[in-house]
């Protein structure tokens, strides 16, 4: 697991984001490329001991591109300065269900479990999740290991005001703001040369396992009833 060699890689993306600098550094590129895939494979591995709905699940559908798509984007620059990797049933890094997501970037490392920016519809099907079954939500977030690691939810972008059909009085407003239902739990810098990494990191992301069994109750519900 040679993340000190993939840090170093992007950190040259960083400084020289260009596409002069990448075809020289091509080979460099290749194998960076493929110590991230080893430890994105290891990942599935890992996570499908505690999460059956993995076991299946291909490394090659799961890691993104390092390839930005700059047609819309003010930023120009032709390249990601990380590299990613969501790994979830039915789509891998294309799938609409909650998953588990691995991040490394030199400025700075992640994980996070959840469901990424749904589309309106199940928005608003996890938001009536969310305050129909907040009792079972709950008990979740108060779980040991949850609350360790994930004592918030990534609130970035969320509302100012508590969306329509739902009271405003609600104790957990906050919760039905969210346009993310997603946790994260920063790496810290020292487990990045374990031997061990990924060991590691499955076991913080299995204490947010539940999660994303309590979303993807309502994420299956909601496309088998537009199938």
């Amino acid at each position: 697991m040679n993340i000190p060699n993939i840090i170093r890689f992007l950190s040259g993306v960083k400084e020289n984001n260009n596409r002069e600098w990448f075809a020289e550094n091509k080979s460099w590129y290749e194998t960076a490329k493929s110590e991230f895939e080893e430890i994105s494979k290891a990942l599935i591995l890992e996570i499908s001991k505690f999460d059956e709905e993995i076991r299946h699940v291909d490394a090659k559908d799961c890691v993104f591109r390092i390839y930005r798509d700059t047609r819309f984007a003010h930023d120009k620059t032709p390249y990601k300065t990380h590299f990613g990797v969501f790994i979830a049933a039915a789509g891998g890094r294309k799938s609409k269900r909650g998953g588990y997501y691995l991040h490394i970037d030199p400025a700075g490392c992640f994980v996070a479990v959840g469901v990424w920016c749904p589309p309106p519809d199940l928005l608003k099907a996890l938001r009536k999740s969310v305050y129909e079954n907040i009792d079972e939500l709950n008990e979740i977030r108060q779980l040991a290991g949850f609350s360790k690691y994930f004592p918030h939810f990534y609130d970035q972008e969320k509302l100012k005001t508590v969306p329509p059909g739902f009271p405003k009085d609600f104790q957990y407003a906050e919760l039905l703001k969210l346009k993310h239902l997603m946790v994260e739990y920063q790496i810290e810098e020292m487990m990045l040369d374990q031997p061990d990494f990924v060991v590691q990191i499955a076991a913080i992301l299995q204490c947010a396992h539940p999660l994303n069994k309590f979303l993807n109750f309502t994420v299956d519900e909601v496309y088998t009833l537009k199938k």
